[in-house]
C-alpha cells in the first residue's frame, strides 16, 4: 500500500506543494512546529532515507537546500533547522524548519494549528522565493 506521501505526490491526497522536480517533492507540513515547517521527500517511495541511492540522496539535498535557501527569505528566522527521524510515515523525508533556537526543533511541543487558507498564503510566500 502506497504511504500518505505517495498519496500526496499522487495528487490523491491535497497538499500545499512549495515545489518538485522529477524526482523531489516538497510541501508544507500539516501538525507544522513552526510557520513554513516544510517536508521534502524523494518521490520514489523508500522507508529509510539512507536506503536511497547516491545520487538520489543527493537530489534531495540539493532540492532541499533550494527551498531552504526560499523558506529563510519568506519566515524571519536565524536558521532554517533540518532533521531526518523517519518514524512517524514509511517514507523517507526531511523536515525543513525555521528556527531561532534550538528548542524549536521539538517534536514533544504542541504543533501549531493554521486554516487551509493560512497554509495556501505561506505556501504561496514560500513559492515566490524560490530562484
Amino acid at each position: 500500500m502506497a504511504s500518505i506521501f505517495t498519496r500526496i505526490v499522487n495528487g490523491e491526497i491535497p497538499c500545499n506543494k512549495i515545489a518538485e522536480t522529477s524526482t523531489c517533492f516538497a510541501f508544507l507540513d500539516i501538525n507544522p512546529l513552526a510557520t513554513g515547517h516544510v517536508l521534502v521527500i524523494p518521490k520514489r517511495e523508500v522507508d529509510y532515507i539512507f536506503d536511497l541511492e547516491d545520487h538520489e540522496l543527493a537530489e534531495l539535498m540539493s532540492f532541499a537546500k533550494d527551498i531552504a535557501t526560499a523558506l529563510k527569505a519568506t519566515v524571519p528566522c536565524k536558521r532554517v533547522g533540518i532533521t531526518v527521524i523517519g518514524l512517524e510515515v514509511p517514507h523517507a523525508h526531511i523536515h525543513l524548519i525555521p528556527i531561532n533556537q534550538v528548542d524549536d526543533m521539538n517534536f514533544g511541543k504542541p504543533k501549531m494549528k493554521f486554516t487551509a487558507e493560512e497554509l495556501e498564503l505561506i505556501a504561496i510566500k514560500i513559492r515566490s522565493n524560490l530562484k
